[in-house]
């Protein structure tokens, strides 16, 4: 191999890699109608006929519905939004305790602290990242009212023995399925293994609208409050007669017609996209999996992934270098992606830094300047760096995630990945 690019060689690559552009002229076509209608949005935020939404929305809602097998599809502007209705719409108590990740984005440990509730960090798989039910069992207390899971890097979470641990312990299950559209365990489509299911339309997601999300459930009741929160539930609950009250303080999380006019055609195209991950992701592993120190991502049994991102463990007793002067020799010789070229390359030393060691969590401070919730709570909450320690090591030392194998890439493409990560398998010497 040629002397490595961190040390002044040449790079492996001297192009950006294609841009991921799901959206195409089908959705072009139907904005175009959606313009013509001049009807941009049509949520009223009143116990009215318009409460629902316009067209668009009410066919994004049914078709997604139809699609992923749910009776309830509910429509929201963003992921973050659709979690924040669901821990409202469950019933959270100020001061209860929400079992969350804490590796993830920062939305799904968020969520309880919108309603006052504590969230609490239990830990993750080793090998499937998802968290794990033995630390979950460990952080239940008597205040407990639910658990987020996160089916992260597109592996759906341990629904069998997490569903059987929450109805033991009579808690809801929400599940953060931002990352794993179409994946399946056991045949059933993640997003719809929990009480309350929500996926993402954010721009850098499988399908995408620019932004939005969408809640699935089965439970009536529950779908009913997740619209009313959605909606102005304040003003909509006394014309239509609803008693429970609550968390009924409504928000405006809707989306609009143009988004879901996109979201439908994309909607569509889901199964293709996720089927080519697949196929880049099988290429890539037959080829990484040829080099000692690296790990490929284990596949729960009876799941089906569809890779949001590709998690690869390091070990570093085999390649007698740290993970980070790795990483940092193999981003040297890649180029960013067209369209997102201010992220940097796309591969990373870990994920994200274990949420509880954000200074939110650290000085336990949400709302106001005297520590509410944790200071009004009553008990007293553990935040310090090693409470999580399988999340720390993968954070800190074991694990490399990249997106170079989103729809789109060829194969000269895939071969530069392979080919940055042998040359700096096969000089690593060179920087240790």
């Amino acid at each position: 191999m040629s002397k490595l690019a961190i040390l002044g060689g040449e790079k492996v690559r001297k192009t950006k890699f294609p841009p991921y552009t799901p959206i195409g002229k089908e959705e072009f076509e139907e904005v175009k109608e959606v313009f013509k209608s001049n009807v941009f949005s049509r949520f009223l935020g009143a116990w009215h006929e318009d409460f629902f939404g316009g067209p668009q929305i009410r066919a994004l809602e049914k078709e997604w519905a139809e699609f992923f097998g749910v009776k309830h599809a509910i429509s929201v502007n963003s992921a973050t939004s659709g979690l924040y209705c669901a821990v409202g719409a469950i019933g959270t108590e100020p001061f209860d305790e929400i079992i969350v990740s804490p590796y993830t984005m920062c939305a799904s440990a968020v969520a309880p602290l919108v309603y006052n509730a504590i969230p609490v960090f239990a830990d993750v798989e080793s090998d499937c990242f998802c968290l794990d039910v033995g630390s979950i069992e460990a952080k239940i207390t008597n205040k407990t009212r639910a658990i987020i899971v996160v089916d992260i890097f597109g592996q759906p979470y341990d629904a069998l023995k997490i569903n059987e641990l929450a109805k033991k312990h009579n808690l809801k299950v929400i599940e953060d399925c931002a990352q794993a559209p179409h994946a399946k365990l056991n045949k059933k489509f993640a997003g719809t293994l929990a009480d309350a299911g929500v996926y993402s339309l954010n721009y850098h997601k499988h399908i995408h609208s620019g932004e939005g999300g969408i809640i699935v459930t089965d439970d009536d009741v529950l779908a009913d409050r997740l619209r009313l929160i959605r909606n102005h539930a304040e003003s909509v609950v006394e014309a239509k007669d609803e008693t429970n009250l609550v968390n009924m303080i409504g928000f405006n999380y809707r989306m609009t017609e143009m988004e879901a006019a996109i979201a439908r055609h994309q909607l569509r195209k889901l199964p293709s996209l996720v089927e080519e991950r697949r196929k880049n992701i099988q290429y890539l592993e037959n080829e990484l999996a040829k080099i000692p120190c690296l790990t490929m991502p284990r596949v729960r049994g009876g799941a089906e992934h569809v890779y949001y991102a590709h998690a690869i463990k390091f070990d570093r007793q085999i390649a007698r270098i740290h993970r980070d002067r790795f990483v940092e020799a193999l981003k040297a010789e890649l180029m960013p992606m067209e369209l997102r070229e201010t992220e940097g390359v796309k591969i990373g030393c870990g994920y994200v830094k274990p949420l509880y060691l954000l200074p939110m969590f650290q000085q336990q401070m949400a709302y106001g300047s005297g520590g509410f919730p944790w200071s009004a709570s009553g008990r007293t909450y553990d935040y310090a760096k090693g409470i999580c320690p399988t999340a720390e090591d993968l954070h800190f030392n074991s694990l490399i995630t990249h997106e170079y194998m989103r729809p789109g890439m060829t194969k000269v493409d895939l071969d530069d990945i392979v080919t940055a990560f042998t040359k700096v398998w096969e000089s690593r010497d060179e920087i240790r």
